[in-house]
């Protein structure tokens, strides 16, 4: 055997073998028949199903996603909103408590002056009126004294 036929061969042999499987394909590419049609159909009704399914399931996967994002922040929001609002309740009473209690002292302070003035005149009152009390007794005393013989005002109330 010669290298050039060596090398022939298998390009004979692989013609020789594509020329069958064409012949073979060419008999079998006959139209298919009504039973092969409704096969074929088939598979394309539950290929379409199924694709049809998958499409719902991934629609449905996306909505109920949404929806649970949508839930979680209306939640959130909620929650931000009620502790917003408790803390403007909880300032609001800090701030009215404050008022109150600077309300009370300023009162406490007017009130403890207005006693203390008062306090000092009433004072002030009880010691004229004894000083005034204390002169009259005096006065009394020495118009008395002077109508009484030996007393110290009788004499000097005789001397002119």
């Amino acid at each position: 055997m010669t290298t050039s036929f060596v090398r022939t061969l298998p390009v004979a042999l692989a013609l020789a073998l594509a020329s069958i499987g064409v012949s073979a394909v060419a008999q079998t590419t006959a139209e298919p028949t009504t039973t092969e049609k409704v096969k074929e159909a088939g598979k394309d009704a539950v290929n379409a199903t199924e694709r049809g399914a998958e499409k719902a399931w991934d629609a449905t996967k996306s909505t109920t996603k949404k929806a649970v994002n949508a839930t979680e922040s209306g939640a959130e929001k909620a929650w931000d909103a009620t502790k917003s609002g408790t803390k403007k309740a909880a300032n609001a009473t800090e701030r009215g408590t404050k008022k109150a209690w600077n309300a009370t002292k300023n009162t406490t302070k007017k009130a403890t002056n207005a006693t203390k003035k008062a306090a000092v005149k009433t004072g002030d009152a009880v010691e004229n009126a004894g000083h005034k009390t204390a002169d009259g007794m005096r006065s009394a005393g020495k118009a008395i004294g002077e109508k009484v013989p030996g007393t110290a005002e009788n004499e000097a109330a005789k001397k002119p």
